[in-house]
């Protein structure tokens, strides 16, 4: 047996697995203390069985497998967290989450998205406050901003709100955003490196409440010289303040007089794609990320880059784990893929992602089709696009990052 896979709790023998599966000698597992802990609270005070539950940021499930029974609504701005969630519930014989994106907090009442089950219709509880919301502490501060503030509409002074994290991520910085954006905060004793937060929310029907006044800074906007449009970001978008360094040095190194198809991979707010469509007017694109508010981002800062012109006939956007929605779906091969490759999932740095890119990429390419990324410089890339494509093609480079480039030979 697997002892990174068999996790034992509130009563239930659960089997996790991370999402991409990791090979077997790996020793990461789908559930961290801070779930542990969480879920251990939550049987202590017989919140088990709870109605009404929200869970937000459940990397792989662990929060969902352990409370399927109460049927939670379940908040991701992960594509793989989602999948990984959906495959684990399916893999312990529970019912089919419901999933969402962040972006649907905002709204009044919950619909359920087209995400991965198109024909689902709308949640029984959606439109009831919350009684129990469980959140997980994510990487990004700006995503947990924007996550307290649309949840002030779906809770009430008897909602209970209990976030979870390891020790190093609850700092004075997190504590003061509860307090800020829902109302008085507390938090746990650690235990296992991780602890718990409490926070009571305030009134919203008292008119004297300061928190019904708070609007959201998102989508934020950035401009910069070195392009000629505008970059909108939802929270969790990577440089959502200023222009990506790396993102500037691909810009001065795209192809010019292409008209052919082309692939922004791993898009965030679409400031690759955007740049390419400028530079080469007959070039269509699709943008993908398995980020759903990257794609959001993408959408508006295409509306505005093109407003007015007949653009988006040549457009598409896709939410996706790297190519594989695409590839799934046997969509035409493309001349060009465009890539910004992370190197980490979640908190943890890995170059497994970006591998798994640059395969997709080449499967999506026609013969003679080319590759085009940048990265630091530090990371292997070349290497192993030398060893997939055969040939890799360093087009320009500065301190800090590279542009490569590699051709599908057959």
């Amino acid at each position: 047996m697997n002892t990174n896979t068999e996790f034992s709790i509130c009563g239930r023998q659960l089997r996790l697995l991370r999402f991409p599966e990791q090979g077997a000698h790996s020793s990461l597992q789908a559930w961290d203390a801070a779930d542990e802990l969480l879920l251990n609270h939550l049987s202590e005070q017989n919140l088990i069985a709870s109605k009404g539950i929200a869970i937000i940021n459940d990397d792989f499930g662990a929060l969902y497998c352990a409370l399927a029974d109460a049927s939670p609504l379940v908040f991701s701005d992960s594509f793989m967290a989602h999948t990984a969630i959906k495959q684990n519930a399916k893999r312990n014989e529970l019912s089919a989450p419901w999933l969402y994106s962040p972006l649907a907090l905002e709204q009044a009442q919950f619909t359920r998205e087209a995400l991965l089950d198109p024909s689902a219709g709308s949640h029984e509880q959606a439109t009831s406050p919350l009684s129990l919301v469980l959140i997980k502490i994510p990487r990004t501060l700006a995503l947990l901003e924007q996550q307290l503030i649309a949840l002030r509409q779906h809770i009430t002074p008897n909602t209970q709100i209990i976030a979870a994290a390891k020790v190093k991520s609850v700092t004075s910085n997190v504590l003061k955003m509860f307090e800020r954006y829902i109302g008085p905060t507390k938090t746990s004793l650690a235990v296992k490196k991780a602890r718990l937060i409490f926070a009571q929310a305030l009134n919203s029907d008292d008119n004297a409440n300061p928190l019904n006044d708070i609007k959201s800074p998102f989508p934020s906007v950035v401009t910069d010289p070195a392009i000629e449009f505008s970059l909108y970001n939802h929270a969790n978008v990577f440089c959502r303040d200023q222009l990506d360094i790396g993102a500037r040095l691909m810009l001065s190194h795209l192809p010019s007089h292409f008209s052919g198809s082309c692939i922004d991979l791993g898009c965030g707010n679409g400031v690759l794609g955007i740049a390419m469509m400028k530079q080469n007017p007959d070039a269509s694109m699709v943008f993908v990320d398995e980020s759903f508010m990257a794609i959001a981002s993408a959408k508006l800062s295409v509306e505005h880059a093109f407003k007015g012109s007949d653009k988006s006939k040549n457009i598409g956007f896709e939410v996706s784990h790297c190519l594989h929605s695409l590839l799934q779906r046997s969509a035409e091969p493309v001349d060009m893929v465009l890539c910004n490759p992370p190197f980490h999932q979640q908190n943890v740095i890995t170059d497994e992602i970006a591998w798994q890119m640059f395969l997709d990429a080449k499967r999506m390419l026609k013969p003679g089709g080319e590759l085009r990324i940048v990265a630091n410089r530090h990371l292997d890339y070349p290497n192993k696009l030398k060893r997939l494509f055969g040939a890799c093609k360093l087009v320009a480079n500065n301190r800090k990052f590279v542009v490569l480039s590699a051709i599908k030979q057959r």
